[in-house]
């Protein structure tokens, strides 16, 4: 048996986080990963996606742009296979970083599934094969979600795919159902899309981006739909039958039912918690209803020395926010100075084309909570680098309490907008006015300028609209 200090069961995005922080405040630690360092988001989620995404953009622009930016392309082959190639180089660079990373802060990494023996022991059954017994003063569990899957569709890997066989296989659909308008089906949407694939996209409520402002829904179905991907909202999913020629989804639509026929359906409802094998019983964690780990503003559980970060907890599913929590923990475990994390407050980025980014409250959500809402808006039609760009679809909204100048939220949509969120979410957390940041002077031509008329505009001072 090896003891240590702090032992992180998950090398995801909350895992390897909290261990490195775990490490540089002075703790002997070790992390069990099942399968691959970096978790889903380095190697089959977020990272690879964007890489997909970006060979998306210029396959798109190559395909459709001509018009817009006075060029001819004849005789056009787009290389699908290559784009994944090139996805799956950009992960295994990121991964080897991970593993390089352990090293340097003196982590053991013992690739292998742990299961509690008590609260402060582990059996891990080595991949390699044998096991190991580690001793932990703490336990940190953050080994993630896994995809929900739907009784009767049940992925195959070929025909019916969760986000794992859609973002690793090479062969280019010739014609997609996407079950679930979240970021991960508007993401697909737009990379499929662009290399020529025809999308359908089928959400059960009412909008796609369903948790997103209703006006950033609105903007972007606008602009898929020039896309030519067709939006199925309000419609349910009966059933997904395997035939030879691919799939038949059955709908339930507004207006009644509907067969839709496709080569592949792509399923992105959801996930549930990894938490079902890990011995928690017997140890007494306490989880909720769906099965996601219970935690309190420190991380930890209701068992002493227990903490869980990241999605298995279901706080807020994002890899940056399993890395803060990661951190936050490693802190409390160390008795350091921390903070009290405000997942209201958390950026949410979807990256399809048009981007989505946003944080804190609606205008809706605002006004039901009752506050004087004043909103500040500044549309990409009215700036000079989004339209140089030939992106100018879009606006940033900012939503602010007119008594105090509290910034209560912001929902961009446009180009690029995921790069400029930081600049209000730090903002926030400073509590800044909009006031202040229309003082703060942005260089011109910059896409982010649309943040200070947002604000100019929030103070009833707009200046270039």
């Amino acid at each position: 048996m090896t003891s240590y200090d702090v032992v992180v069961i998950g090398g995801g995005p909350g895992g390897y986080v909290a261990s490195i922080k775990a490490a540089q405040l002075g703790k002997k630690v070790a992390v069990v990963e099942k399968q691959w360092l970096g978790g889903v988001c380095l190697n089959v989620g977020c990272v690879p996606s964007k890489a997909l995404l970006k060979n998306a953009e210029v396959a798109h622009l190559l395909r459709e742009g001509g018009r817009t930016y006075g060029f001819k392309v004849e005789g056009l082959e787009l290389d699908f296979p290559a784009a994944v190639k090139r996805s799956r180089q950009v992960s295994g660079r990121l991964t080897k970083g991970v593993g390089f990373l352990m090293k340097k802060h003196k982590i053991d990494v013992y690739m292998g599934t742990a299961v509690f023996k008590d609260s402060s022991t582990l059996t891990v059954a080595l991949n390699e094969g044998g096991e190991e017994e580690l001793k932990g003063e703490n336990i940190i569990i953050a080994t993630g979600a896994s995809s929900m899957i739907i009784p009767g569709m049940e992925p195959d890997g070929k025909k019916i795919l969760t986000y794992t066989e859609a973002i690793l296989q090479e062969k280019l659909p010739e014609s997609v159902v996407i079950v679930g308008a979240g970021a991960i089906g508007l993401e697909f949407a737009t990379v499929w899309n662009a290399y020529g694939t025809e999308v359908t996209l089928v959400e059960m409520l009412p909008r796609i981006a369903p948790l997103e402002d209703e006006e950033a829904s609105s903007e972007v179905e606008k602009a898929f739909k020039k896309r030519k991907i067709s939006c199925l909202t309000g419609t349910k999913v009966e059933s997904i039958k395997k035939v030879k020629a691919g799939v038949q989804v059955t709908v339930t639509t507004p207006d009644g039912e509907q067969v839709l026929e496709a080569e592949q359906a792509l399923v992105a409802i959801g996930f549930r918690p990894n938490s079902g094998d890990l011995g928690l019983d017997k140890i007494g964690v306490a989880l909720d209803e769906k099965g996601f780990i219970q935690i309190d503003d420190r991380m930890q559980t209701n068992v002493p020395g227990v903490w869980a970060i990241g999605d298995v907890t279901g706080k807020l599913m994002l890899a940056h926010v399993a890395s803060a929590q990661g951190i936050v923990c490693a802190e409390n475990i160390a008795g350091a100075e921390t903070i009290k994390l405000n997942y209201e407050m958390m950026p949410h980025a979807t990256y399809c084309s048009p981007q989505i980014a946003s944080f804190g409250m609606t205008e809706a959500q605002a006004q039901e909570r009752g506050y004087d809402v004043k909103v500040g808006r500044f549309p990409f039609q009215a700036n000079g680098k989004a339209l140089g760009l030939g992106e100018s679809a879009g606006w940033v909204k900012l939503v602010t309490d007119a008594k105090y100048g509290e910034i209560l939220g912001a929902h961009l949509v446009g180009p690029e907008v995921t790069e400029l969120l930081p600049e209000l979410t730090l903002a926030q957390m400073m509590e800044m006015t909009p006031a202040e940041i229309a003082r703060n002077v942005h260089a011109h031509p910059t896409l982010s300028e649309t943040l200070m008329e947002a604000a100019h505009a929030a103070e009833g001072e707009a200046i270039h609209i």
